[in-house]
C-alpha cells in the first residue's frame, strides 16, 4: 500500500509524526508532500527534526498568499506529483488550504482520499477553516473521525457510511512528548522577561478574525497587556505582520513577545504555565490534554469537549467583560473537574494505518 500525505502547517506536522511511524510499522510506502504553506522554519522545519518525521519527499514551496492564491498554488503544483505517484490513498490532515487543495487535486485524478480529523465543526461559516473542513469531508472517500461528536456531525450530513472513529492522533504525540518533558524536567523556552519558575500565561494569536481588523487586534493586545500575570506571547508570523501593518504594539504591559516553539518546547511551556490564552484549535486541545485551563478568544470551538468542567472558556471579545472579570477568567486556577478521555487512548495512529490498509485491500478485491 502506498499512502501520500499532504501537509503544510504546524498542526498537520504534529499529526503527521505518529501517522508516519504507524504507516512504516504497517509496511506501507509513505510519500510525504510538504506544500510549504508554513514556510517559516519555526513553523515547519523544527517539527521534522524535533518529532523525528522523515524528510519530505516533495516540497512544493507554495508559501504565503491569499486563500485563493495559496489553494490554487497547491492544486497546480500537486497535479504532476499525484499523476506520477498514483498512491492507494491521498491522506489529508485537518482544515487548512493545503487540506482542501490536496483533496480536490486527488479527486480530480480519481484517487481515493482519506481525511484525518474529519467531522469537526465550529458552525461559523465566516471561518475559512470551516469551509475547508466541510468541503474536504464531502469530497473524501474515507473520513477518519477523532471523536464521537465528529461522528455525529458526519452522520447528520449523510456521511456515516464513509466514517471511521479512530481517535485523535494529536493525543498520541502530545502524551508521548509530555511524558518525555516531565522525565527530563525540560525547562520551557520563554520570551525574555518571563521566568519559568514563576506563574505565567502562555498566549498565541493568529486567526484572521482576530488579526485583520486593526481595532479588534488593538483591543486584544490591550486585554493581554492588562492581565495580572506575565504573558508569554508566542508570535505567529501572521500576527507580527498584521501588528506591524496596523501599528499595534504587542510587547507592553504584561506581554513579552517570543517566537513560535518546537513542539517539545511548546508542551513544556504549557506544562509550566498557569494557563493558556489562544485562538488556536490545536492549542485549546493541548491545554486540555496537559491539564491547564484555556481561554479561547473566539465565540465557538471545534472541540466542545474542552468546555466541560470549565477547562476551556470562550471569550469572543474581552472588551465586553469588566477588567476584573477578564482577569479572573484568563488567570483562573485549574478546575477541580476531571477531564476524562474524549479524544482517545493515544493509539489512534495505529488505527489509522489499520483502516487504510484494510480499505485499500478491499478496494483491490
Amino acid at each position: 500500500m502506498k499512502v501520500l500525505s499532504v501537509v503544510g502547517a504546524r498542526p498537520q506536522l504534529v499529526k503527521l509524526a505518529p501517522v508516519a511511524e504507524a504507516l512504516t510499522a504497517a509496511g506501507a510506502r509513505h510519500v510525504i508532500v510538504h506544500t510549504g504553506q508554513h514556510y517559516d522554519a519555526d513553523l515547519s522545519d523544527v517539527f521534522f527534526t524535533g518529532l523525528g518525521i522523515p524528510a519530505p519527499d516533495v516540497h512544493l514551496g507554495v508559501g504565503s498568499g491569499s486563500h485563493g492564491v495559496q489553494t490554487g498554488g497547491v492544486l497546480a503544483a500537486l497535479d504532476p506529483v499525484l499523476a506520477a505517484e498514483r498512491p492507494d490513498w491521498v491522506l489529508v490532515y485537518g482544515d487548512t488550504n493545503s487540506t482542501l487543495a490536496g483533496a480536490v487535486a486527488a479527486v480530480k485524478q480519481h484517487l481515493p482520499v482519506a481525511h484525518l480529523e474529519a467531522g469537526l465543526r465550529s458552525f461559523n461559516r465566516r471561518m475559512p477553516e470551516e469551509h475547508n473542513r466541510v468541503l474536504t469531508d464531502h469530497a473524501a472517500d474515507l473520513l477518519l473521525a477523532p471523536t464521537e461528536e465528529a461522528v455525529r456531525h458526519l452522520a447528520a450530513e449523510g456521511l456515516a457510511e464513509r466514517t471511521e472513529l479512530v481517535g485523535d492522533v494529536m493525543v498520541d504525540v502530545c502524551l508521548r512528548v509530555r511524558d518525555a518533558a516531565l522525565a527530563e524536567r525540560r525547562v520551557p523556552r520563554l520570551p525574555e522577561g518571563v521566568a519559568a519558575d514563576r506563574p505565567y500565561l502562555l498566549a498565541t494569536l493568529h486567526r484572521a478574525e482576530n488579526t485583520d481588523d486593526p481595532k479588534r487586534l488593538a483591543a486584544i493586545a490591550d486585554a493581554l497587556a492588562a492581565l495580572p500575570l506575565p504573558v508569554a506571547l508566542l508570535a505567529h508570523p501572521r500576527l507580527l505582520a498584521r501588528a506591524g501593518e496596523h501599528g499595534v504594539e504587542l510587547a507592553r504591559g504584561a506581554v513579552r513577545v517570543g517566537r513560535p516553539l518546537p513542539y517539545a518546547d511548546l508542551v513544556a511551556a504549557v506544562l509550566g504555565s498557569a494557563g493558556v490564552v489562544t485562538d488556536s484549535g490545536g492549542l485549546q486541545k493541548e491545554a486540555y490534554l496537559l491539564g491547564r485551563p484555556c481561554t479561547t478568544l473566539r465565540p465557538e470551538t471545534e472541540w466542545p469537549e474542552t468546555l466541560e468542567g470549565g477547562w476551556n472558556a470562550l471569550v469572543p471579545d474581552p472588551q465586553l467583560l469588566t477588567a476584573a472579570a477578564w482577569a479572573a477568567t484568563a488567570a483562573r486556577p485549574a478546575p477541580a473537574a476531571p477531564r476524562g478521555a474524549p479524544y482517545g487512548d493515544g493509539r489512534a495512529a495505529g488505527r489509522v494505518a489499520r483502516v487504510l490498509t484494510e480499505r485499500a485491500a478491499a478496494g483491490r478485491d
